[in-house]
Protein backbone atom coordinates (compact mmCIF):
# COMPACT_ATOMS: atom_id res chain seq x y z
CA UNK A 1 0.00 0.00 0.00
CA UNK A 2 1.25 3.66 -0.88
CA UNK A 3 0.33 5.13 2.33
CA UNK A 4 2.05 3.02 4.74
CA UNK A 5 5.37 3.38 2.22
CA UNK A 6 4.68 6.99 2.39
CA UNK A 7 4.26 7.45 6.35
CA UNK A 8 7.85 5.43 6.23
CA UNK A 9 9.47 8.17 4.08
CA UNK A 10 9.30 6.93 0.47
CA UNK A 11 8.40 10.11 -1.63
CA UNK A 12 7.18 8.00 -5.04
CA UNK A 13 4.58 6.05 -2.79
CA UNK A 14 3.57 9.90 -1.58
CA UNK A 15 2.89 11.08 -5.21
CA UNK A 16 1.22 7.35 -5.81
CA UNK A 17 -1.26 8.39 -3.26
CA UNK A 18 -1.19 11.98 -4.08
CA UNK A 19 -1.98 11.17 -7.74
CA UNK A 20 -4.64 8.76 -6.86
CA UNK A 21 -6.68 11.22 -4.56
CA UNK A 22 -5.89 14.42 -5.94
CA UNK A 23 -8.49 15.16 -8.75
CA UNK A 24 -11.58 13.55 -6.83
CA UNK A 25 -10.61 16.02 -4.00
CA UNK A 26 -10.05 19.36 -6.57
CA UNK A 27 -13.50 17.86 -7.78
CA UNK A 28 -14.81 17.62 -4.18
CA UNK A 29 -13.64 21.11 -3.09
CA UNK A 30 -14.83 22.37 -6.36
CA UNK A 31 -18.31 21.91 -5.11
CA UNK A 32 -17.54 23.47 -2.13
CA UNK A 33 -15.54 26.74 -3.01
CA UNK A 34 -15.38 26.86 -6.57
CA UNK A 35 -12.63 28.36 -8.47
CA UNK A 36 -10.49 28.38 -5.09
CA UNK A 37 -10.67 24.53 -5.32
CA UNK A 38 -6.92 24.12 -5.94
CA UNK A 39 -5.20 26.82 -3.40
CA UNK A 40 -7.74 24.66 -0.89
CA UNK A 41 -6.66 21.26 -2.04
CA UNK A 42 -2.73 23.01 -1.55
CA UNK A 43 -3.40 23.86 2.10
CA UNK A 44 -4.95 20.57 2.61
CA UNK A 45 -1.85 18.63 1.19
CA UNK A 46 0.45 20.64 3.49
CA UNK A 47 -1.78 19.17 6.53
CA UNK A 48 -2.04 16.00 4.91
CA UNK A 49 2.10 15.64 4.68
CA UNK A 50 2.56 16.89 7.71
CA UNK A 51 -0.16 14.78 9.79
CA UNK A 52 0.77 11.45 7.64
CA UNK A 53 2.36 9.66 10.30
CA UNK A 54 -0.65 9.93 12.44
CA UNK A 55 -2.69 8.45 10.30
CA UNK A 56 -4.08 4.87 10.36
CA UNK A 57 -6.02 2.73 8.03
CA UNK A 58 -6.38 1.46 4.43
CA UNK A 59 -6.85 3.49 1.08
CA UNK A 60 -10.20 4.29 1.80
CA UNK A 61 -9.61 5.42 5.01
CA UNK A 62 -7.26 7.45 3.54
CA UNK A 63 -9.26 8.59 0.93
CA UNK A 64 -11.63 9.87 3.60
CA UNK A 65 -9.06 11.28 5.93
CA UNK A 66 -7.85 13.15 3.44
CA UNK A 67 -11.27 14.58 2.65
CA UNK A 68 -12.13 15.22 5.93
CA UNK A 69 -8.94 17.39 6.36
CA UNK A 70 -9.65 19.20 2.74
CA UNK A 71 -13.33 20.24 4.15
CA UNK A 72 -11.86 21.70 7.15
CA UNK A 73 -9.79 24.08 4.69
CA UNK A 74 -12.62 24.36 2.66
CA UNK A 75 -15.01 25.65 5.66
CA UNK A 76 -12.07 27.54 7.36
CA UNK A 77 -11.78 29.03 3.51
CA UNK A 78 -15.29 30.09 3.15
CA UNK A 79 -15.18 31.67 6.29
CA UNK A 80 -12.78 33.98 5.35
CA UNK A 81 -14.21 34.76 1.96
CA UNK A 82 -17.25 35.72 4.07
CA UNK A 83 -18.71 38.72 2.66
CA UNK A 84 -16.69 38.89 -0.44
CA UNK A 85 -18.40 37.35 -4.05
CA UNK A 86 -18.25 33.81 -4.25
CA UNK A 87 -17.43 31.92 -7.51
CA UNK A 88 -19.57 29.62 -9.01
CA UNK A 89 -18.37 29.14 -12.68
CA UNK A 90 -16.44 25.84 -13.28
CA UNK A 91 -13.06 24.90 -14.27
CA UNK A 92 -11.82 22.01 -15.85
CA UNK A 93 -10.44 19.42 -12.91
CA UNK A 94 -6.18 19.84 -13.48
CA UNK A 95 -5.10 15.93 -13.56
CA UNK A 96 -1.35 16.38 -14.12
CA UNK A 97 -1.83 12.38 -14.91
CA UNK A 98 -0.39 11.30 -18.33
CA UNK A 99 -3.07 10.10 -20.72
CA UNK A 100 -3.84 8.03 -23.93
CA UNK A 101 -6.72 10.24 -25.06
CA UNK A 102 -6.72 11.71 -28.27
CA UNK A 103 -7.39 15.24 -27.96
CA UNK A 104 -11.19 15.51 -29.02
CA UNK A 105 -11.84 12.80 -26.29
CA UNK A 106 -9.90 15.29 -23.76
CA UNK A 107 -12.09 18.56 -24.83
CA UNK A 108 -15.17 16.07 -24.51
CA UNK A 109 -14.22 14.68 -21.00
CA UNK A 110 -13.23 18.47 -20.32
CA UNK A 111 -16.49 19.38 -21.12
CA UNK A 112 -18.69 16.99 -19.49
CA UNK A 113 -16.75 17.35 -16.24
CA UNK A 114 -17.70 21.24 -16.42
CA UNK A 115 -21.05 20.50 -17.18
CA UNK A 116 -21.06 17.53 -14.86
CA UNK A 117 -20.22 19.98 -11.49
CA UNK A 118 -22.16 22.88 -12.78
CA UNK A 119 -24.72 20.79 -12.40
CA UNK A 120 -23.65 19.76 -9.37
CA UNK A 121 -23.42 22.54 -8.08
CA UNK A 122 -26.56 23.97 -8.17
CA UNK A 123 -27.93 21.18 -5.82
CA UNK A 124 -28.62 22.13 -2.38
CA UNK A 125 -25.46 22.22 -0.72
CA UNK A 126 -25.83 18.99 1.48
CA UNK A 127 -26.48 17.10 -1.89
CA UNK A 128 -23.88 18.55 -3.50
CA UNK A 129 -21.40 17.56 -1.12
CA UNK A 130 -23.15 13.52 -0.38
CA UNK A 131 -22.58 13.65 -4.36
CA UNK A 132 -19.20 14.84 -4.57
CA UNK A 133 -17.84 12.84 -1.71
CA UNK A 134 -19.66 9.68 -2.85
CA UNK A 135 -19.41 9.84 -6.75
CA UNK A 136 -16.49 11.68 -7.07
CA UNK A 137 -13.98 11.03 -4.09
CA UNK A 138 -15.37 8.02 -4.01
CA UNK A 139 -15.98 7.55 -0.59
CA UNK A 140 -18.26 4.79 1.25
CA UNK A 141 -21.13 6.43 3.14
CA UNK A 142 -19.46 5.32 6.30
CA UNK A 143 -16.86 7.28 5.61
CA UNK A 144 -18.38 10.13 3.88
CA UNK A 145 -20.93 10.60 6.61
CA UNK A 146 -17.88 11.22 8.89
CA UNK A 147 -16.37 13.65 6.94
CA UNK A 148 -19.80 15.34 6.53
CA UNK A 149 -20.71 15.13 10.08
CA UNK A 150 -23.59 13.29 9.57
CA UNK A 151 -25.23 9.91 9.93
CA UNK A 152 -24.66 7.47 7.28
CA UNK A 153 -28.13 7.35 6.80
CA UNK A 154 -28.94 10.93 6.19
CA UNK A 155 -25.56 11.36 3.58
CA UNK A 156 -27.48 8.19 1.58
CA UNK A 157 -31.09 10.59 1.56
CA UNK A 158 -28.95 13.39 0.56
CA UNK A 159 -27.07 11.50 -2.30
CA UNK A 160 -30.28 9.91 -3.75
CA UNK A 161 -31.98 13.11 -3.47
CA UNK A 162 -29.45 14.97 -5.19
CA UNK A 163 -29.05 12.12 -8.05
CA UNK A 164 -32.40 11.93 -8.43
CA UNK A 165 -32.80 16.07 -8.56
CA UNK A 166 -30.00 15.92 -10.95
CA UNK A 167 -31.54 12.88 -13.16
CA UNK A 168 -34.96 15.20 -13.40
CA UNK A 169 -32.83 18.16 -14.75
CA UNK A 170 -31.15 15.81 -17.36
CA UNK A 171 -34.78 14.05 -17.91
CA UNK A 172 -33.41 10.45 -17.29
CA UNK A 173 -36.34 8.04 -16.01
CA UNK A 174 -35.62 5.18 -13.75
CA UNK A 175 -32.50 6.20 -11.74
CA UNK A 176 -31.76 3.42 -9.03
CA UNK A 177 -31.61 4.32 -5.39
CA UNK A 178 -27.73 3.19 -5.04
CA UNK A 179 -25.07 6.05 -5.46
CA UNK A 180 -22.79 4.60 -7.69
CA UNK A 181 -19.32 2.98 -6.68
CA UNK A 182 -16.35 4.70 -8.46
CA UNK A 183 -12.68 4.75 -7.34
CA UNK A 184 -11.96 1.25 -6.47
CA UNK A 185 -7.94 1.07 -7.03
CA UNK A 186 -5.85 0.75 -3.86
CA UNK A 187 -4.16 3.73 -2.44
Amino acid sequence: MAVARAQEGDESAFAVAYRMVQPGLVGYLRGLVGDDAEDVASDAWLEIARDLGRFSGDGAGFRGWTAAIARRRAMDHLRRQKGRPRSTACEQDAQNLPRQHSTHDEVLESISTEYALRLVHGLPRDQAEAVLLRVVVGLDEPAAARVMGKRPRAVRTAGCRGLKRLARRLGVADVTHEVPRTLGESI
